[in-house]
């Protein structure tokens, strides 16, 4: 792993990312379903995901909504892996 990126960077991804937030180190973004089925679903599915990946995400339920906080613990912040798990999660689950 090569580290954290600059927040500039994460930034800039950011921006290219609909709904992605930065703020305190980490990326998040918060998905809302039609039922608390949909979000256990998709929770699911993000789960397959990042045990693919070997990378796992923060995930708060709330009903029918996701948060999903990510940042790699080992490097104390955002990094590669955080930013392809992200796109990986919004490209499988049509979630944009």
């Amino acid at each position: 792993m090569k580290g954290i990126l600059p927040p500039t960077e994460v930034e800039g991804w950011v921006n290219a990312h609909p709904r992605w937030k930065f703020a305190d180190g980490k990326i998040r973004k918060k998905y809302v379903f039609q039922s608390f089925r949909s979000a256990i679903v998709f929770v699911n599915r993000v789960a397959t995901i990042s045990d693919e990946l070997e990378h796992h995400p923060e995930i708060r339920v709330n009903y029918n909504e996701v948060l999903l906080r990510l940042w790699s613990h080992d490097a104390g912040g955002v990094t590669d892996r955080d930013l392809a798990l992200a796109e990986r999660i919004d490209f499988a689950t049509s979630a944009r």
